[in-house]
This record gives C-alpha cells, structure tokens and sequence, in this order.
C-alpha cells in the first residue's frame, strides 16, 4: 500500500477499481471469476455481444475477448483479452457490442465499426465481415459545406446500429424496420438521421435483437393551443356528434392507425381495427412525421385487443370506436348496451386489466397527455371514459360543441380556463383531464393514482378529487340544458379557481440543464411480436412512437435484451415488457405487450441490463453493498435438460462477496461485472450517499404523491390565503422532490463512471441544492406561521385518520400518542435532516484524502457548508415556532391584521420589561418587535413601526432617563424606558440587529462557506427605505421611496401622493431642497404642470421651467412656489390662438418691473414697466407695420405723453387716451418738415380731428423767424429716448439674481470671499448633477469646468499680465452656463435677442439697443472689479513694465510712438476694452441688423457709387481720384509672378491693402475693426515704400485719396453701419489717437463716396 501515497488519487487506491468479472449466463448459482490478462488496468466500460465482449480501459484502449469470428477461426475462444491495435492513439470514450459486430467512439466523436456485416451493420459496402476497426463517416447532408456529424453514444442490435450525435440526434445503419428510417431498401450503409425523432432531445438509446429504444427529453410545456377539429394524420374528425331526440351523443374515441406496419402473415389471435384502408396505413412520410411533436389535445388511440386464446369479440364490437371503422360510427345509444360489451370483454384479458394490483406499486397515467401522436391502447382501451364533459372542463372539446347545448350561455372555453380542475379516483373508470393552461404546466410525473393499464386519458395532477365512477362509456350523454347537468357537477365548477395548484415544478431550467432530466418519454421502434415495443399490440412500428403508459413515470434509463425492455425509475423501480419466457421480466403477469413493474425484493433498483434471454438488476442492500439479482433462465444442475424460470428475481448471493460492484453487462451466454475494492471506505462512503439519496427520493414521492395531493384535493381549506400558502409550500415541495429525484440519478451514473470526488453534484452545482432547501424551508416555515398545520388537521381529519400508519411510517414517528398536526410538522419538516447527512458524507469522503490535498479542502467546506445550512435552517424553524406559539396567546382581532406569512416574533414587552415614558397611569402599552415592524398595542388599537424608517438610539444617562430609549420614526419620536439596563441591552441589540436586517433584505443568511456570524453592525443612520406618511399633514398619504437621515427623508428620493402629484429629487431634513422634478395632475385638462428646477425647504425656490397644463411654459426664478425675479413666459404655441411671449422680472407671480412683452398676433412688441401684470409707466410699442410708440402707459393702455412716428418719419408728440388714440394738445410733423400745433382727437390710421395751426418753415428765409430745426433724421433720433425707460433700469432682476447668487444682498455688498465659494460650489453642483448624464458635457466644456476651478490670485503691483489673465478667465466664465457670470451673460444674450428680433428689429431701436449694451458693460464691470479688487477702475492706465522694443513709426508725424497718446505710456483699463471681447460676437447679429436697417437709404446711394466706380481699370480709378502718380504702383504681382501694370490692368494695384480692409466684416469688436484699419494702412505705406524705395512721410492731402482707391476696391457692402458701429462702441480714449485719426480718414471716405460727383 506504499504506493498509495504518491497522490490523492492513489490514496483512494485507484488500483482497486474497475476489476472485471465474468461467469455463465443461465443459472442462479453462479461463481464469478476474475478476467485474466488485464494486469491492474482500470476498465471504465464493457460491453457483451452474443459470444464476445469489449473493455473499455482507463486509458480509452480497447480489449476484445470470446469468439471473434472475425478475425480468427469462428470456433476458437479468446480467454485473455486482445488489444485492439487499430484504435490504438485515438483515446476511445464509449464502446459497444451488438449480437457479432462491435462499435467504439473517439474523444472527437469519430465513430469505428468492426465484425459482422452481412446486413450492413457496419456502415460497410459489400464485405460480409470488417475485420479491423473501419472509421464510419456520419455527414449531415442539409448543412452545406458537410459537416461531420460529433458522436457521443452507439447502440448495437442483431443487424442494425444506433448512434446519438451531439446535438442529440439518432442516426442509423444496417437492415430491418428498427433503424426507424424512411425507407424501404436495406442494407442502409450509410448513417442517415432518424428523422422522426429530428429536433427533440434524446438522451439515451437501446438496441434489442430487432427492436431499438430511445429516451427522449419531453418538450417544453407549450401554450395552449387551438384543438384541431381533424387527425393530422389520417384527417379523420376527432369528435364526432350524434343527434337523438332529447338528447346529444359526443365521442372522441378516434384511433389512428399510423405507425403500424402491417404484414400478410398476422398471428390469428389478434383483432385489429381494419385500418388498412386509411391514408396512413403502410408508413409515414417524413412530412407527416413533423406533426408528431405537436401537442395533440385529443388522444388518438389504436387499438388492438390481445388475449391468449382467440378473442370472443365480433368485428363490429372491436370497432366501438367512432371515427376509425369505414362503416359510419357505432355508437352505445345507452348504458345497458355498453354493460353488455363489457360483460363480452370480461372472459378475455379484461380481469388483468381491471385488477388492482397489478403492480407492486399503483401507477400514474400521463401527466402531458396533451403530447405527442398515437397512443394504442392496451386492452381493455374499450372501457376507457369520455370524461365527463361539460363542468369539469375534462375534455377539450373546443366551444364548438359547448354551444350546441349551452346556446351561447356559457363558453366552455372560458369555464375550461377558469376551472383548470380535474379528477379521479383510484382504480375509477372516468378519468378526466384539465386543458387550462395550469395543467399544461405539470410536468408528467405528478398522476392521479390509475392504472397505466385502463389505457384512461391521463389525468392531469393539478386538483384531485375522488370522483363517481361514470361508468364504462367513452361517450357522455347530456340533455339539452345546462341546469339538468348533475348538482355534482355545478358544485365542481362553483368552486374558487384559488384551488388549482401545479404541484410539480414548472420547467425549471437550471437544474435540467446541469443535472440528469426526469421529465422523459420513452419512444421505441423495430419489431415488435413479442411485444417488446410496449404499445400494447405485437405489431412492428417502422417509425418511432412513444409508450404513452410511461409518461411521467420519470425513465432514466433503458435497456434492451433480446426481445424484451426494461426501463429504469428514478424512483428505482423497473418496468419491464416483451418476451417473457424464461421468466425475463422479473413478473408473471400478462400480457406482456405493455410496462408493468418487475418484483424485485432489493431496497432500490439503480442499474439494469437486459440479455439475450435473462436480465439482470443491481440493487441497494441494507449496507449500502450492491446486491445482483438475476431473472430467467433457470438450468438446475442435476438435470441439464430441464429448463425452468425464475418466478421473481433471484438474489446471486456469489456475486455480494467480489466487491461494490458499480456496473453490470449482459449478453448472450456471458454475464460481467465491473467492481471496485473499497479502500478507506472511499467507495463504501459514495455508494452510502447514491443509495440514501435515492431512498431519500421514493420517500419525498411518496409524501408527494399519497400526502400532498390528497390534501390539496380537499375541500373547505380554509381561506384563499392559506391556500396559496399551501400551494406555494407544495410547489417549493415539488422543486425539491425533482431536483434529489435527478440528484439520485446522476449519482448512479456518477457510480458507473471515474468517481472523481471533485465533480460531485453536491460540490460542483451546491448554490442549487443550497437554494432549494431554503425556499422550501422559507415556503413551509411561512405556513406554519399562519397556523397552516393546525388548519390542515380539521378538513383532513378523515383522511389522515384512515391513513394512519402511513403517516407514522412516511414521518418515521412511531409514537401513538402524536396529534396529526404533530405528525403532519414531522413530516414537512422531515426534508432538513438530509442535509446533515450530506455533511457527514461529504466529510467521510474528505478523510479519504490527504489534509493538503485540493479534494480535502473542497469536500471540507461543502461539508461545512450543508452544516451551517442545517443550522441556518433549524434555527428559522424555531423562530417560527416561537411565532406561532406568540400568535395562538396574541387577542384574536388583531392577529387577523398583524399575523403574515414572512413576520417572525424577535421579542415582546408581555413582561413589562419596557413601558412609555409619561405614559397615563391606566395605560397599557405592549411593544411587540417583529423582524419587519415595531408594534405598539394598546387597549384596543395597535400601531405598526416598519422597521426600515426606524432609528433607535441609547439615552445618555445624565439626563435622567436610566435605562431610556429613543424610537425614531418619520412621524413620532417616543421614548421607551426598560425596567433593568440588562433589559435594555436585550432591546437595543434586539431592535438594531432587527433593522439592519430589514435594510439588508436577508435573514441573517451565513454566507454559504462562512463560518460562524458576521459580527453586528450598528444599523446606518442614513438608509434607503419606502414609507408611507399617515398623519403629516402636507404628506398625508403619500408614499416616500429613497434615502432617509435619522428619520427625515434626506437626499434622492421619490414622493407620490395620493391625488397624483409626484416629486422626484433630492430633499433635506424631511423637505424637497435642491434640484427635483415636480408633477401635479390637472383633473380638467386631462394633462399635468410639470416643473423641473430647485427647492428651498419644501418650496420651489431658483431657478426652474414650469410647464402648465394649459401649454403655457415659465423658465426663470421661483421664490415660495411663486414666480419671483427675472423668468421667460411663453403662452401658446404658434398655431394656438393667442400666442404670445413674455421676459422680464416678476414680483409674487406678477409681471412688475421692466419687461418685453411680444404679442405674437397682432404683432406688436412692448419694451416697458409693468405692475401687477398690467403695463404701466414709460414704454415702448413697436409694431410689424413700422409704427413707433414711445411714452407713458397707465393699465395697459397708452395714457399721457408720448411720442408717436410711422414709418414715413411722419411725427406726433402729445397727449394720448388710449392705445394708438390721440386726444388733447400735440404737434404733428410731417416728413418735409411741416408741422401742425394743437388739439388732436381720434385713432391713428382712421381720421383725426384736429384743431390747431399749419406751419410750414421752409418759407421763412431768414434765420431768426425759423422755428424748429429741420426734421431730418437727427432731429427724430434726438427726440427718441426720452420717454422710454433708462438703460439702466432695464433687467434689474438678472443682475440681482447674479449678485445673490455670489451671496451679495445688493450689488457690491458683500464678502468677496464668500462670493469665490460659491462660484466653486456653483460649479462642483452643476458638474455632479451632469456627471449622471455626460452627453450634456461635451469634452472641451468639462476642461473649462476644471480650468475654472482654479480662482485667479493677485500679489502685488497690478500688471498687464494680471490684466490679461482677468481676460482669460472672464472668457472661460462666460463659456459656460454653470458659473454665475457665464449664466449672466447668456441671459442678457437671451433678453437682448427676445428684445430686438423680429418685430423688434425696427430702426428706431438702434439708438436704445447700443445704450442697453453700453448698461450692460458698464454693470458687468462691477460684477468684475467685485471679484477682482485689484482691477483698476474704468479709464485708468496700467503702466507697461517692458518698454517696446522699438517704436512704430507714426504716418502723419516722424516722430516714434506709443500705442495711444495718454500722457504716460500705459495701457487703458475700460469696460468695453475687457468686456466688449466676451459680450459683441454673441449680441452681433441683432445689433448689426438694426445699424444695416437705419443706415439703408445712404448705404443704398454708397453701394451704387461703388459697383460704379469700380467698371474702371485701375490706372483710370487712380486718376479719377487724383492719386499722385509717384504713388501708382510700377509692377503689381499677380498670381505670384510680377507683372508692369499696363491701362488694362484691373484689381491689381494695392491688392494686400485692399484684402486686409475687406476683413472688417469678419470681426466683432470695434478695437478688432479698428486694428484691420491699422493694417490696411501699414499694407498702404509698404506698398508705397516698395515703389519709391526711399523712406516718405505721409501727408493727409497723399494718403486720402490712395485710402479712398482701396475703400472702393474693397467693396464693402454694408460699410455705413461698420462705421457707426465703430463710432457708438468704441473707447472713447481712442477717439484722438492714431486709431482714431485712421477712423475718421474710413468714415471720410464713407461720406465723400456718397457725395461723390461722377462725370
């Protein structure tokens, strides 16, 4: 054993595995023998042809022994093993022997095929034997490229071979109908896919002789579908109706005959539907064959009655059913005729049939009736039942037929949904079946208690009730009205639709995915005259088709002999059917033609293996060693020719003594085994936990099934709650139950395979067995909470009465005395103990491994793992214990509202261990803590404290509450005082272990793997929680969602209230504060107000947008829930019918202060003061037909003095009464200049009276009898402005609102400091709130955000450098909206854009646009100078430390000189120098648009000067001018290449110059304009000094007229309003320096164009 040490592997003594015995089929005294010549190779795999055998070793070679004909003379044996050479290197997975050929399959799914091919067996072309190994190519045809098809498992019969291909698809080769294949030529050499069973998941095959099997995963459970009215098959109605005079007949008996084949030469003894006639009846195409997987509601059934002596029955009797016989429908009109064809059958094999006992176990019809095709019926198919139709909704007949007797009252379709309840009775002759959705959802293992052979339509689990028998009839006779249907009936349909409970687990994935499937069918194919198929009939079936009795029977696996099957249970039972003479089966009973169960007497069945003519059953002993039993041929030794059968199984007693045997292989004349030694109880510990697991399993069905449902089925359980509290628990039950029922079977596979402890289920999949056990723990603790056992113990007193010992023997409690709510504790309760065992197992299998060894460490944990589990789970258990019994002493009437199913008793204050503080003295206060609430019961009352909005705090003693707590909630704050500090612990730990739990969500679930408890924490003080308010008055009903500091909402959460308002945003201490989002629904308009903006202590408070329902929408300031400060109102959208838009400030949600009001359809636009929405004070009304008012207002209308022009220049000042009314004194002057004085009345536009002198001054020639100056445009523009409100009074508000928004009162009050916070915080606010959504932040703004967060320092002088970075920064600012001066400016940007578009663009504005921007700079300058002290005032000088390097030279003077002629050098600090930059580019278009409509009559009489003088060359331009010819360029360089300027030559002379000046019009800024002037001009002088080539002084007589040449080549179209633009906006101290001189020489040129006279 030395050798054991040198790995784990080793230590679990590998060496000992995998040994092969061998003995002599045919006798129950047998003496195994040891296989020589393997020398300590581990085999994995055997396989046993008829005289031969394969092994399968360790390392995937391949071994042949007994007679191989193929390779050596047909009589020689081969005793010691032969390698195969050929397969050697390729790692064989699987091998498989048929009768005299073999098969192996590669790692890669490559299949080789040896031995006998005389019927093609082999895949081989014309060679009657393959001698070697023959590679097989298996090639998909309808992929295209081929692709080879991935093998994973071989079957091999007498002539024929089965492969499984990864996709879980059947091919097959060699001769007969058992491949299953469309065709009628054999040999198939080929592979071909068996296309019948094309896209369903097959999980095993079998082959027989003749016969192959296969085990297919049922299809997921559909939706209901449609009935058809017809047989896909063979089109024959499935229902039919029969009319008679006071009543209907209905039948579904339809049978159809596809899949049978039938041949001349049928034995006698069997009556078949004559179904020769039908469309289906020789084979099946492959078109047909697709609809086999469609849910068939209706069962087709065939029917073939067999018995063992010719049968009594006439032929018309053997066609009772409708639909089939060619000679129209027989129908029993009444009972009497269908007792006489019973009493006809009862001779024959009917007695079988009926008899009860058929099987060691009552068996369970089809849970999915509803799939797949033709199900022949075994005998006595005859009595089946047409389930009672109408109420118990059985049978799916469809609405049809309902209304044929219910006249429309009633849709059956809807009473079948509703009430998806069916029925029946053990051993009853009416079955019935449920076709709503629920039933659908079962899965088939859940049966009503039947006999799989009364061939019943299946009935679905979901509610069972006993039924009458209905008798034999398979027709349901039913008067004309629903009222006469039986009370029995009615009172079904009456009952709640609560009761209809799945009790098998819907499909559930996961598990099916990881572990083995129970949800199968067993379909089986070939010939069938000994009945090996099962269907019930000796006839062979060239198609596959499914054995309907073993529908949710849970088949794991399938063995073939040769001309009998078995199938293996996960309930460890066997079915077996075929041939059963020598006694093959393990049963005596007959006929044989369909599954009944073999009587094996071992614990549980978990390997099978069927011979030649024997079969052979691997069982669990009393200790866990598996124990062989035989059943057949029986060859007594003392007379050799005397053959006999075993009656039942035979325990081979020899064969106990070898070993644990993990496997066992049958073949013709040779059993074998494979057995491992147990070292260190290594496999003794696996075979203990595969055979627990699957008695575990029988014992959980059977609480399922003998239990469970009966409850379920009762009546009266009490009420809907406690019901679904049932079902919940049974459905949790269910899940349970399957996943050990596919635990216990992947542990038998696990035994057949390496035993790698590693990849056991409960290490590698434990989360799934883990879960499971704690939802079911979760569902069954909830029941017991709400009293479900002692509920259950009323209803089912009788039934648990009867079933007594059953119950004592399912919950293992022997004692007498136990009540039945006791017994039915243990027994839901029972499941939990299994989970120890799992951890002494797991731990058992540890010792087997070395303490380092990565398999120690793992089985460890797990084992650990299923402990803490176990201990996790008793403990829940407990507390609900504790619940139930504080539940049953609680007063009645508050049990009923505070009694859950999820609510655990923590502790209560019974004790008067805890009392109010300042409670009344008769007062009776009783705190009882839950894990979900605090409750404080009173004499009658009692409220409920959540506790996820529950804080709890200590009190200091000092303050005289010893042994005081503080409870916190959202609306009450008391203080609890205990009667001892122990006391007080006790709550304090209680209360806060209880709310952080219910902030956690979990019930102190240890981490799986975790040890021991987490150590407590301190429940936070800020949490997430939902709440609903009860008595604040302002939050009354609402609900609260998000997060909570000590009892107050506090940050991010969600309010609805009850009548539809809904806030979302953030809130401080208990109030919205900070940015939210607010609706409020408008009952009337069916539509909402939605506001989004910021919050101050409940109140909409800053900025924010309220959209109301109405289509008005408000975007600026809020104070207390009102419009307060500067906002933007738009009424209407164009298309309504008073649109209209409204921006300026608002007091207490009035319009008062300066605004502009623009009336969208009449077409006016008001720029004025306002008061209590209404306009009043000075104003301005422009309108879209060029009328001008400007003066006093007084309630909306134009009262007082004003002054009124029209588009003519025509000109009113004077009184007015009313809007565009004149009445009183006035003076109307008229565009030449005449002018009338006096009284005026009447409507502009419409006839005005007047009283009063004509003037007209043009004749008085001498000067001092002319009265007013002349009317020219300046004499207007003088008067303009007066009446209007001062650029400085206009938007106050926005400038107020950035001055607070710096935390200055007022403007230029407060702490600069303060002011630089709260830029910073202003900036970090909005960067966060952006940070949810960065689509709103591009990437250059996020780096001016960061850029800004860095506050300009200043230390010491102040210098230009300083003046520059003040620039930089205030450019930055004003790039965003998130920093108070950026949001500034793009107010003022938007005001000004609302005053002066549209109808506002009237040239008249101009003189009051530039004064606004003039107010704006002059304002903003303070706002800058408030956060930058340092920065000198408006028209300082800022010395420059550097001087010049050199000196430009001057134009007009020799002299060299500075930048600007103030008295020092120095640069000028001014507002329009600093701010100008940043505000211009972004007013320029609305400006620049009016300066172009004021300046468009003399720009008009400019530009056509210019298009004029620019038709001559330039020499004749220059001439024109007067432009010294020492000025005229001698060569002009065109196109880079110099040229002589000849007369021809155009656009040439001075070109840079004249480039440079067009630039103009680019530029924003005056100092910009006036900086490209400068240019042009230096591009002059260079011009110049490149033609004189000596060194000149300009004079202004020289360089007018040059600068003149290039102003008109220039061509500027709009240079009149460049000019002005300039001259309003420029520094003034520029006005006399070089810059200025520059501008005056444009503006000189501007004016002598205009006045240029042309000849």
């Amino acid at each position: 054993m030395d050798s054991q040490e040198r790995s784990s592997e080793e230590a679990e003594g590998a060496k000992e595995r995998g040994l092969v015995y061998v003995w002599k089929a045919g006798s129950c005294s047998v003496t195994p023998e040891r296989l020589p010549g393997l020398s300590g190779k581990t085999v994995l795999q055997a396989a046993l042809g008829i005289h031969h055998g394969l092994l399968l070793t360790e390392g995937g070679e391949v071994y042949s022994f007994g007679k191989l004909p193929w390779r050596s003379r047909p009589e020689e044996c081969v005793n010691s093993p032969v390698l195969e050479n050929t397969l050697l290197g390729h790692r064989i997975i699987t091998v498989a022997a048929g009768s005299f050929h073999n098969g192996a399959v590669t790692e890669s799914g490559v299949v080789y095929m040896w031995g006998d091919n005389s019927a093609g067996q082999c895949a081989v072309t014309n060679q009657p034997c393959v001698p070697e190994p023959q590679l097989v190519s298996i090639c998909d045809s309808e992929t295209s490229p081929l692709l080879s098809v991935r093998i994973l498992q071989l079957a091999c019969g007498e002539e024929h071979t089965l492969a499984l291909s990864l996709s879980r698809e059947i091919w097959a080769w060699g001769s007969g109908c058992q491949l299953g294949l469309i065709t009628t030529t054999f040999p198939v050499t080929k592979p071909q896919k068996v296309e019948h069973l094309a896209g369903r998941v097959v999980l095993q095959i079998a082959c027989g002789a003749y016969h192959s099997l296969a085990l297919v995963q049922c299809l997921p459970v559909q939706e209901m579908k449609p009935i058809p009215e017809r047989c896909n098959h063979c089109s024959q109605p499935l229902i039919t109706m029969t009319d008679k005079e006071d009543h209907v007949i209905i039948s579904d008996s339809h049978c159809c005959p596809l899949g049978v084949a039938l041949s001349d030469n049928q034995p006698e003894n069997h009556v078949f539907c004559p179904s020769s006639d039908t469309p289906g009846g020789k084979s099946v195409t492959a078109g047909q064959s697709e609809d086999f997987q469609k849910p068939l509601v209706e069962q087709h059934r065939l029917v073939g009655l067999e018995s063992e002596r010719p049968s009594g029955l006439s032929s018309s009797n053997g066609r009772e059913d409708s639909g089939i016989s060619s000679l129209g429908n027989t129908l029993f009109s009444d009972k009497k005729e269908v007792k006489e064809y019973l009493i006809g059958l009862s001779d024959s094999s009917l007695k079988e049939s009926l008899n009860k006992n058929i099987c060691t176990e009552p068996e369970q019809p089809s849970q999915e009736e509803q799939l797949s095709a033709c199900i022949p019926g075994p005998p006595g198919s005859s009595t089946s039942t047409l389930n009672s139709l109408v109420a118990s909704c059985a049978s799916a007949v469809g609405v049809r037929v309902a209304a044929t007797y219910e006249a429309g009252a009633l849709s059956l379709k809807k009473v079948m949904n509703f009430y998806g309840t069916s029925s029946s009775e053990p051993g009853s002759q009416s079955g019935s079946r449920s076709p709503g959705p629920e039933a659908l959802k079962d899965s088939r293992e859940e049966q009503v208690r039947l006999e799989s052979m009364q061939g019943k339509k299946s009935s679905s689990l979901v509610d069972i009730r006993e039924e009458e028998s209905e008798g034999g009839s398979r027709r349901l006779s039913l008067p004309g009205l629903l009222s006469q249907v039986s009370p029995r009936l009615l009172r079904k349909v009456g009952r709640a639709k609560m009761r209809t409970v799945a009790l098998t687990p819907t499909y559930s994935g996961e598990a099916d995915a990881l572990l083995p499937s129970l949800r199968t069918e067993v379909w089986t194919w070939g010939k069938g005259k000994e009945g090996q198929l099962g269907h019930g009939d000796v006839l062979p079936r060239l198609q596959p088709l499914c054995v309907k009795s073993l529908d949710g029977k849970e088949v794991i696996h399938l063995s073939a002999g040769g001309h009998h099957s078995l199938a293996l249970t996960a309930k460890s039972q066997v079915y077996s059917w075929g041939s059963n003479i020598s006694g093959q089966l393990g049963h005596l009973n007959s006929p044989t033609t369909v599954p009944r169960l073999a009587k094996v007497c071992g614990d549980g069945i978990w390997t099978t293996a069927a011979g030649l003519d024997y079969s052979l059953f691997l069982a669990d002993e009393k200790d866990f060693q598996p124990g062989l039993y035989y059943c057949g041929q029986e060859t007594t030794e003392n007379n050799l020719n005397e053959n006999s059968c075993t009656k039942s199984p035979v325990l081979l007693v020899a064969c106990s003594k070898i070993g644990y045997i993990s496997n066992v292989i049958a073949g013709g004349d040779n059993c074998l085994a494979l057995v491992d030694k147990n070292v260190m109880g290594y496999i003794a510990s696996l075979h203990e936990l595969a055979a627990t697991e699957r008695r575990f399993y029988f014992k959980l069905s059977e609480i399922k099934s003998q239990v469970l449902r009966p409850l379920l089925g009762l009546d009266n359980l009490g009420n809907a709650n406690t019901i679904q509290l049932l079902q919940e628990m049974a459905s949790r039950f269910s899940k349970l139950c399957y996943l050990i029922g596919q635990h216990g079977a992947s542990l038998s596979s696990f035994l057949h395979g390496v035993k790698e402890a590693r990849s056991l289920a409960i290490l590698k999949h434990s989360s799934l067995f883990l879960d499971s056990y704690t939802e079911y723990c979760t569902s069954v603790t909830n029941f017991l909470v709400m009293g479900g056992f002692m509920l259950l113990a009323k209803p089912a007193i009788d039934f648990l009465s009867k079933n007594q010992e059953l119950l004592q023997k399912l919950s293992e409690k022997n004692d007498e005395n136990l009540q039945l709510v006791e017994v039915l504790n243990a027994l839901f309760f029972m499941p939990f103990g299994r989970l120890h065992n799992y951890a002494r197992t797991l731990l058992k299998l540890a010792t087997c491994f070395e303490v380092a060894s990565p398999e120690y460490q793992k089985l460890q944990d797990s084992s650990s793992c299923y402990e803490n589990l176990a201990v996790h789970l008793s403990r829940k258990m407990k507390e609900a214990e504790y619940t139930l019994g504080f539940w049953k002493t609680f007063p009645g009437k508050m049990t009923d509202s505070l009694r859950k199913p999820e609510r655990r008793l923590i502790c209560e204050s019974s004790n008067r261990g805890l009392s109010l503080q300042h409670a009344g003295r008769f007062s009776v206060n009783w705190f009882i803590l839950f894990n979900d609430a605090l409750v404080h019961a009173q004499f009658s009352t009692h409220h409920i404290f959540p506790l996820s909005t529950l804080w709890v705090e200590a009190l200091s003693e000092e303050a005289g509450n010893v042994n005081g707590l503080k409870i916190t909630t959202p609306e009450e704050q008391f203080v609890l005082v205990s009667s001892t500090p122990q006391e007080k612990t006790k709550w304090l730990r209680a209360i806060s272990q209880a709310v952080d739990q219910a902030l956690r969500g979990t019930s102190d679930m240890i981490l799986y793997g975790a040890g021991g408890n987490v150590p407590r924490q301190e429940p936070p003080i800020s949490r997430s929680a939902k709440y609903t308010f009860y008595k604040d008055p302002r939050f009354k009903d609402a609900v609260y969602d998000g997060r909570w500091l000590s009892g107050k909402p506090h940050g991010r959460g969600i309010l609805k209230w009850a009548d539809g308002r809904m806030y979302s945003g953030t809130f401080r201490t208990g109030l919205e504060d900070g940015y939210g989002e607010y609706r409020v629904p408008n009952k009337a308009l069916n539509k909402e107000d939605h506001y989004v903006g910021y919050w101050k202590e409940g109140k909409m408070c800053g900025h924010g947008v309220y959209s109301y329902a109405t289509g008005e929408v408000y975007e600026g300031c809020f104070q207390d829930n009102m419009r307060h400060g500067h906002g933007l109102l738009r009424s209407g959208k164009l298309t309504s019918s008073s649109p209209s838009m409204f921006i300026g400030q608002w007091i207490m949600d009035k319009k008062s202060g300066y605004g502009v009001f623009d009336d969208i359809t009449r077409g006016e636009k008001y720029m004025g003061m306002w008061q209590d929405d209404l306009c009043q004070g000075n104003g301005v009304v422009v309108t879209q037909f060029g009328l001008y008012y400007e003066g006093a207002f007084s309630t909306n209308k134009m009262m007082g003095t004003g002054i009124l022009l029209s588009e003519d220049d025509t000109v009113y000042e004077g009184e007015f009464s009313d809007n565009w009314t004149l009445s009183g004194k006035g003076t109307l002057t008229l565009p030449n200049g005449d002018y009338i004085e006096g009284l005026f009345s009447g409507e502009w536009g419409s006839g005005i009276k007047i009283t009063g002198t004509y003037f007209k001054p043009s004749l008085y020639e001498n000067e001092k009898d002319k009265p007013k100056a002349l009317p020219t445009g300046h004499f207007i523009r003088r008067k303009l402005g007066i009446l209007a409100v001062s650029p400085d009074e206009k938007w106050k508000a926005v400038f107020e609102e950035c001055w607070n928004q710096l935390g200055c009162e007022s403007p230029g009050q407060g702490d600069r400091w303060k002011a630089w916070d709260n830029i910073a915080v202003a900036l970090t606010t909005n960067r966060r709130q952006h940070k949810d959504s960065p689509e709103l932040l591009s990437r250059s703004h996020t780096q001016t955000l960061e850029s800004l967060e860095f506050i300009p320092q200043h230390i010491g002088a102040f210098t230009l450098e300083k003046y520059e970075n003040i620039k930089k920064y205030l450019i930055k600012a004003c790039d965003t909206p998130l920093h108070p001066l950026g949001k500034l400016v793009e107010t003022l940007v938007a005001v000004y854009r609302m005053t002066y578009v549209g109808v506002g663009a009237n040239r008249r504005l101009l003189q009051e646009a530039v004064r606004e921007i003039k107010s704006y700079l002059k304002r903003i300058f303070q706002l800058v100078r408030f956060l930058f002290p340092d920065l000198p005032e408006e028209g300082s000088t800022i010395p420059f430390l550097t001087t010049e390097p050199k000196g430009r030279r001057s134009f007009c003077s020799g002299k060299s000189d500075s930048r600007s002629e103030s008295p020092e050098p120095g640069y000028v600090v001014t507002s329009f120098g600093l701010l100008l930059p940043v505000l211009l580019p972004r007013l320029y278009p609305p400006l620049f648009m009016l300066y172009a409509l004021d300046n468009e009559r003399e720009e008009d009489i400019y530009w056509e000067c210019v298009l004029r003088l620019n038709k001559q060359t330039d020499m004749a331009l220059l001439s024109f001018l007067g432009v010294q010819a020492k000025f005229w360029p001698g060569t002009v360089s065109i196109l880079g290449e110099s040229r002589k300027v000849s007369s021809n030559t155009k656009d040439a002379c001075f070109a840079s110059a004249v480039e440079c000046l067009q630039q103009i019009s680019t530029t924003f800024t005056p100092a910009d304009k006036l900086k490209v002037i400068q240019q042009t001009f230096e591009e002059i002088s260079q011009s110049v000094l490149e033609t004189l080539q000596e060194d000149f002084l300009w004079s202004m007589d020289d360089l007018f007229p040059v600068f003149l040449y290039v102003v008109l080549r220039a061509r500027i179209r709009n240079l009149g309003s460049e000019v002005h633009l300039i001259e309003d906006l420029m520094d003034p101290y520029l006005q006399h320096g070089e810059q200025g001189i520059m501008f005056t020489t444009l503006k000189a040129c501007y004016y002598q164009i205009q006045h240029e006279k042309l000849t």
